[in-house]
């Protein structure tokens, strides 16, 4: 399902219904319900029929209040790294029950109600969303009443903006301004460290990306230092593998083809077509830390094709939305240029999600790519799975699904005078840690978020305000990826990894004044992992992370 424009007027009428703001102090209601508060009864469940679906989670389960079991099919000691991200945020019950379905939707998406630190005021379409301050907050509350994002798609406007003061906070800084904010005493420069890729994709499933021969005739045609050199700040890399080094095991296995354009042309002929062909390249103009100049690296594309392998490409712009949701289903008929920057600290971020059974993105998937790395997230140890990573990585590059070309250094910048200014190596930055010292802090980023229902969402711009506002059952440090407590206390495993019990937080309140409970941890996962849930509604409908990162959804064929 293709994401629908929602019009400001929709926008006001999901506020009038569900976003009512009335200030007060700790604890009291700031979002007006119109549904009763469901209070814990007997505990819920949901159950995979078996584990013949093939994914991870057999179960999870309230077990009393406070406590949820989570019972894999299979171990996973990367559980706890995962159950911290974006998507997994837990809302309310009794939210999802009224607003999950065909005619309550654009709420759904538009209006979320969290445990979060802010609560959502408002959703200017086009303009800007604004946040408030949750004085029932369980944790630290922010040290200032209002939080504004807004957007830009380009780095120069977004730097103006800072040097003016209208915003307080940037991301994605251009490479060639590095210089300007470092030797200007207002601002603050804030290196990403942020493990990432940029690679061209292609689709199996279309002529003529059906042939290894001609994949691996582009992955040899294109020369990633090239790219690296000329259109990335000091610190990128050209990529040796699909996940960066500081990974581990990311580097396992043989390097990436060296740039050799005479093979490249004679393997392309050899697979019938010495002069070339004609296609497309896909691509959408938002900056990113993978890829700081869209339209500068798709040209150079373009060129290096041409020269190099005969290959006539058109450029083609996409808007965002529909960019991500075409070429990540796997229904881009040419090259497209996208990237990942990692979620959380572990390589099942990066090769599980893009190369698992069930991902449509390159096509038909490989099993000597996914049948190691099934294998290898059973195990916890990096050292005992290494050997399985170097088969993975070789398979990889043997088969070439895509072709990784840089892994980019970035940088975001604030105002000198904002304490406490971060970015963090996952995740977007955390705006109850910072004070702006003033009543209202305004973060622009690159683009307007997709929706605001992010279990069904995978783009940077609409995960970084879900962060603001649900949380999920586990967090991560600001300046690192240690797994730290948030809804839960702890989560802890089994012998075996393959049953994780999660003990939550007590006296914890939503947004809506409603009361956290173990249910409300069970339906939310519930909705994303169980495809025949009647609460499984969302942007695409997809729950990509919930069927990447868990190896595929309930019920999915029903």
């Amino acid at each position: 399902m293709k994401r629908k424009n929602l019009f400001i007027l929709l926008t006001i009428v999901a506020a009038m219904l569900l976003l009512a703001a009335c200030g007060g102090g700790g604890g009291k209601a700031v979002v007006e319900r119109a549904y009763d508060e469901i209070k814990y009864d007997k505990p819920m469940s949901v159950v995979a029929p078996n584990c013949d679906y093939g994914g991870k989670i057999k179960s999870i389960e309230a077990t009393d209040e406070f406590t949820v079991k989570f019972t894999m099919c299979k171990p996973d000691p990367a559980f706890p790294a995962k159950a911290a991200f974006t998507p997994f945020g837990i809302y309310p019950q009794e939210w999802l029950k009224a607003y999950a379905n065909a005619e309550n939707q654009e709420t759904l998406l538009s209006a979320p109600v969290g445990t979060g630190p802010f609560y959502l005021e408002n959703w200017a379409r086009g303009d800007s969303i604004t946040m408030k301050k949750y004085d029932g907050y369980w944790g630290d509350k922010p040290a200032y009443g209002t939080l504004v994002f807004r957007w830009a798609t380009e780095g120069a406007a977004r730097l103006l903006e800072l040097q003016a003061g209208t915003v307080d906070q940037i991301t994605n800084l251009s490479p060639d301004d590095f210089d300007t904010v470092k030797n200007d005493s207002n601002l603050k420069f804030l290196p990403v460290e942020n493990p990432n890729i940029l690679y061209l994709g292609m689709t199996n499933t279309f002529k003529p990306f059906d042939d290894v021969r001609v994949r691996q005739a582009i992955a040899m045609g294109i020369d990633r230092q090239r790219i690296a050199d000329n259109f990335y700040p000091d610190g990128s890399e050209a990529a040796s593998h699909f996940t960066p080094c500081s990974i581990a095991n990311g580097c396992a296995g043989e390097d990436w083809y060296a740039f050799d354009p005479a093979a490249a042309k004679a393997l392309l002929a050899e697979a019938g077509y010495p002069d070339g062909f004609q296609t497309s390249i896909f691509y959408r103009d938002v900056f990113r830390g993978y890829l700081p100049e869209p339209g500068l690296v798709a040209v150079e594309l373009q060129t290096q094709l041409r020269d190099n392998l005969g290959i006539e490409a058109e450029v083609v712009v996409m808007e965002s939305g529909e960019f991500i949701d075409e070429c990540s289903n796997g229904r881009c008929d040419g090259f497209y240029l996208l990237g990942w920057g990692a979620d959380y600290p572990h390589i099942t971020n990066f090769l599980d999600y893009h190369f698992g059974s069930t991902n449509p993105q390159f096509g038909n998937p490989f099993p000597e790519i996914y049948g190691p790395l099934e294998k290898a997230s059973q195990i916890g140890d990096p050292a005992a799975a290494e050997a399985l990573y170097v088969e993975a990585n070789n398979a990889i590059r043997e088969l070439v699904p895509t072709v990784p070309l840089v892994h980019g250094a970035s940088a975001a910048a604030a105002l000198a005078s904002v304490e406490n200014a971060h970015v963090r190596p996952f995740g977007a930055p955390i705006f109850a840690k910072v004070n702006p010292g003033k009543d209202t802090m305004i973060f622009m980023q690159n683009a307007e978020p997709i929706s605001l229902f992010c279990a069904d969402e995978t783009d940077g711009e609409s995960l970084a305000p879900c962060e603001q506002i649900v949380e999920p059952l586990l967090s991560y440090a600001i300046d690192s990826g240690e797994v730290l407590p948030g809804l839960a206390t702890e989560c802890t495993p089994n012998a075996d990894s393959t049953v994780w019990t999660c003990k939550l937080r007590q006296g914890v309140t939503f947004h809506d004044g409603t009361k956290l409970d173990a249910n409300d941890v069970v339906v939310s996962w519930a909705a994303g992992i169980d495809a025949s849930n009647p609460y499984h509604i969302g942007n695409t409908g997809a729950f990509e992370y919930y069927s990447y990162l868990w190896d595929g959804l309930m019920n999915a064929g029903e």
